[in-house]
């Protein structure tokens, strides 16, 4: 028979996938304002 997974782990496991997506978007973001910026000119 199969035991429920605690609240606690589920809250622990939660908690761990915040933190590496976090810390993923944040370098995602630090990395894209490295790139110079580039403005497309509408055609007329």
């Amino acid at each position: 028979m199969k035991r429920k997974p605690d609240l606690l782990w589920v809250l622990v496991i939660l908690f761990g996938l915040g933190v590496v997506t976090t810390g993923y978007t944040q370098s995602l973001w630090e990395r894209q304002s490295d790139m110079p910026v580039i403005q497309a000119q509408p055609q007329p």
